[in-house]
């Protein structure tokens, strides 16, 4: 396994007694990596692991080649952004208010936004077209609305390391397309985007895949690999089939 920016090196993760990771290890580069996988694989508890909220049993993570646990709390988070599966703020706040919320880890608790934080924060709504209900409060919100809100609140990070469990949640068709597109800018500029999907078709379309099963990783390569693409239907239980379509792969149910 060659080094990435964030790695993970043998991980294993218990929870309540029962074993969730055993041996994992993934090298994640610029670019945009999804991970996918059927349920109960380990696909959120990796991504947990990897930004630090759930400590691992044996096994190392690493950021730019240094033990994420040796970071200082605010480093790490300027340097990786977060995105919750089910994510969580207040639903008093305002959705710019939510948004400035990224800036945080460059701020602190307690200065002021200067110039660069309200850029960030416009240029993160406008990233994900929640920019035009700024001022509205979270509570009134429909669930796709505060969804992107929420992702623009990790975008305004300006992080290099983008982590998103479930982006796709409550977003609408034209909006998944947005986000795909984002994603696949995001790592075109050389950010290590990696985000856990169950939508197959639009996984396909990451730059590379990580295939998840049993709490391990089963395979790991480029979206045109065709030993990939046999793991996943293997994976899926021949539930799927892939099939090229035009320049791109899609995943078919096999009825």
């Amino acid at each position: 396994m060659t080094a990435g920016l964030l790695s993970a090196a043998g991980v294993d993760v218990v929870r309540g007694g029962r074993p969730v990771l055993h041996g994992v290890s993934v090298a994640l580069s610029p670019g945009w990596t999804a991970i996918v996988g059927p349920n109960g694989a380990g696909k959120s508890t990796l991504l947990r692991v990897l930004v630090g909220l759930q400590p691992a049993e044996r096994g190392t993570v690493t950021l730019e080649g240094k033990v994420l646990s040796a970071w200082r709390l605010a480093e790490r988070a300027r340097r990786v952004a977060w995105l919750a599966q089910q994510g969580e703020a207040s639903g008093e706040l305002t959705a710019r208010d939510i948004v400035m919320l990224g800036r945080v880890p460059h701020l602190g608790l307690f200065a002021s936004p200067g110039p660069a934080d309200e850029a960030a924060v416009r240029r993160a709504m406008a990233m994900t077209e929640c920019e035009s209900w700024a001022d509205r409060r979270l509570h009134e919100l429909s669930g796709g609305e505060r969804q992107r809100v929420l992702l623009a609140r990790a975008l305004a990070v300006d992080a290099p390391v983008l982590l998103l469990d479930e982006p796709t949640t409550h977003l609408d068709p034209p909006h998944q397309v947005a986000l795909v597109r984002l994603l696949q800018r995001l790592g075109a500029e050389g950010r290590t985007v990696v985000s856990v999907l169950h939508d197959l078709p639009l996984a396909l379309l990451a730059d590379r895949i990580v295939v998840m099963a049993g709490g391990r990783v089963c395979a790991e390569g480029s979206r045109d690999d065709p030993a990939l693409h046999a793991r996943m239907v293997q994976v899926f239980g021949g539930a799927i089939r892939i099939e090229r379509a035009g320049t791109s792969w899609m995943a078919v149910p096999q009825l």
